[in-house]
């Protein structure tokens, strides 16, 4: 962890009280000439911090930025996720950035924030629109040792703490919408595209990309997606803290991967299908040129959808584009 974190780490631990210059100096081996240095840099960024002879340094708030020495800060350990955390001003995409990085070797967990990425997408070669400070846009880094065909359970799981973490910050109760989107007011306010490299029967590495619209205006979005698209900001009336649920979203999806790392994927399944409006519904699922309808009956051991065609046939189904038909 870096010294800024480590700075701001301490003085968030004092829960409001003050921290002595000479205590930071002593608890982080640095000077106090040091901690001053990087008190002082920190308030360029934006961080109120206050500073009294007598008692020391007292944080006051943070910007609506995302910096990575303050995620790591207000994240503290994770198993996985989240332990080394990078944030780009601008970038193509997030998931590009975490290739080159998976390509070199980087171990599991890293985590790449952009605050504007040019070129996002989404599934199926679809753009996701990406405007700079009102979302969260970013990628994760994993090594599972599944079988290729069970990447599913990751797409599945990441979608059920998306959900808990959304409600935990907002108190809204988010839709998971099969295979990879959290719906709210039946429009979509968060997307996941996992990306795989394999070989036929080890996994090399995993890509989560997600996006969350978090403080997009209703007028953000292009007048083509206004009918489908929503944020958390439109839907709460106020805007909120990115920073604060980049972390809570952090931790659950660090909680869940140990989940399905732990083999207890069925207990994530059993909370996605609660809260999926997919399941029970007709449905015309489009792979490719072919396109299946019938009604999804429940997520298969390896997250697959189950559908039941309109022929009677229980049919696998691992991705496509989704309508639902009643």
């Amino acid at each position: 962890m870096s010294l800024d974190a480590q700075i701001l780490t301490a003085l968030r631990g004092a829960g409001g009280g003050s921290v002595s210059g000479a205590e930071l100096s002593q608890r982080l081996g640095v000077s106090r000439a040091a901690v001053w240095a990087r008190i002082d840099e920190l308030r360029s960024l934006g961080y109120e911090i206050e500073a009294s002879p007598h008692l020391g340094y007292r944080f006051l708030s943070a910007p609506d930025v995302l910096h990575a020495d303050d995620l790591l800060s207000r994240l503290g350990e994770t198993k996985v996720i989240g332990r080394d955390i990078r944030v780009f001003e601008s970038t193509t995409s997030t998931n590009d950035v975490i290739e080159k990085l998976a390509h070199d070797g980087v171990k599991e967990g890293i985590v790449v924030f952009a605050e504007l990425q040019t070129r996002g997408r989404g599934r199926l070669g679809r753009k996701w629109m990406s405007p700079g400070g009102k979302g969260l846009w970013f990628s994760v880094l994993l090594r599972p040792e599944l079988a290729p065909q069970a990447i599913t359970q990751l797409t599945v799981a990441s979608a059920t703490a998306l959900r808990r973490a959304i409600e935990s910050q907002t108190g809204l109760k988010p839709e998971i919408k099969w295979p990879n989107d959290l719906l709210l007011s039946g429009k979509k306010v968060s997307g996941i595209l996992t990306e795989l490299s394999a070989e036929l029967d080890r996994v090399k590495y995993v890509i989560l990309g997600i996006g969350v619209d978090v403080n997009l205006n209703a007028g953000d979005f292009p007048s083509e997606l206004r009918n489908a698209a929503t944020s958390l900001k439109v839907e709460l009336g106020r805007s909120l803290s990115r920073a604060e649920l980049a972390v809570e979203i952090l931790r659950e999806l660090d909680a869940d991967y140990a989940r399905v790392a732990g083999g207890s994927f069925p207990a994530v399944a059993d909370e996605w299908e609660a809260h999926c409006t997919t399941i029970g519904r007709e449905v015309a699922i489009r792979t490719g040129d072919r396109q299946v309808r019938g009604r999804a009956e429940s997520l298969g051991e390896d997250g697959a959808l189950l559908l039941r065609t309109e022929h009677g046939h229980l049919e696998r189904v691992v991705g496509g584009d989704v309508t639902l038909e009643k």
